[in-house]
């Protein structure tokens, strides 16, 4: 019963954060249809189920839904959902919006918004300072370390790329991967972002949706990096020691 009142409230949380990543690109007022304009009623926003009870459509224009919605408010139920059994704090629950966030708005726009990473970063800076003032200053020093140490990889990609390859979005990004994650998951996190680029870039361009030359952007990515990273990221690195035999 606590796993569905759970998933529920991660659909719900889910269709609040449709309404963010639509209105941080056009601040409007009430919900409504981007295609006829009309207004929305309460029955036209219950989350997953209005999407099917209207099959994907608009009530009143006939125009097709995306399919962005049922799949956010999905995807934030299943992530509350490992969360809670997996990684519970109310920390986690809250950085999960905005990396959702995140992640479908730069999909969508290619721009990682200062609107969501700030406050991602100042809330992961006050989180840490527990450490520091419960005098844990490894567990501190690791998290900023790591952030800086990202932040300067990709910096570094940037400058080198002079902009092509790396955005300045993505080193916000990376900052905020080292605090939230730590020593060693960042590394766990930054290889599986890649790793998973590489794989669906080329994918991409042996199906010739893109190009060399194409944009594609990275942000979702890294999200997903970060996610795998924290539910998974010990149990790989543990893994991958015991494969080569090594020790820590």
């Amino acid at each position: 019963m606590i796993s569905v009142i759970i998933f529920l409230t991660g659909l719900a949380v889910g269709s609040f954060l449709n309404c963010v990543i639509y209105r941080l690109a056009i601040p409007r007022g009430r919900s409504f249809c981007p295609f006829c304009k009309h207004r929305l009623s309460w029955q036209d926003l219950i989350p997953v189920l209005s999407f099917f009870i209207l099959r994907g459509k608009c009530r009143y224009c006939r125009k097709k839904i995306s399919l962005q919605y049922p799949l956010v408010e999905i995807a934030t139920g299943l992530l509350f959902l490992l969360i809670f059994n997996f990684q519970f704090s109310i920390f986690n629950f809250i950085i999960a919006c905005f990396l959702i966030t995140i992640f479908v708005y730069d999909l969508k726009h290619f721009i990682i918004p200062d609107k969501i990473i700030f406050p991602a970063i100042i809330i992961a800076l006050i989180f840490n300072f527990q450490f520091l003032i419960s005098k844990q200053f490894s567990i501190f020093n690791y998290s900023i370390l790591s952030a800086f140490g990202a932040a300067i990889f990709f910096l570094t990609i940037v400058l080198i790329s002079r902009g092509k390859a790396m955005g300045i979005g993505d080193i916000k990004l990376a900052f905020f991967m080292g605090l939230f994650l730590g020593f060693p998951n960042i590394l766990v996190a930054l290889f599986l972002a890649f790793l998973i680029g590489a794989i669906i870039g080329v994918g991409l361009i042996l199906a010739k949706r893109k190009t060399l030359k194409s944009e594609v952007p990275f942000g979702p990515f890294l999200v997903t990096g970060i996610f795998i990273a924290l539910f998974w990221g010990e149990k790989m690195i543990g893994w991958y020691f015991d494969l080569f035999n090594l020790t820590i």
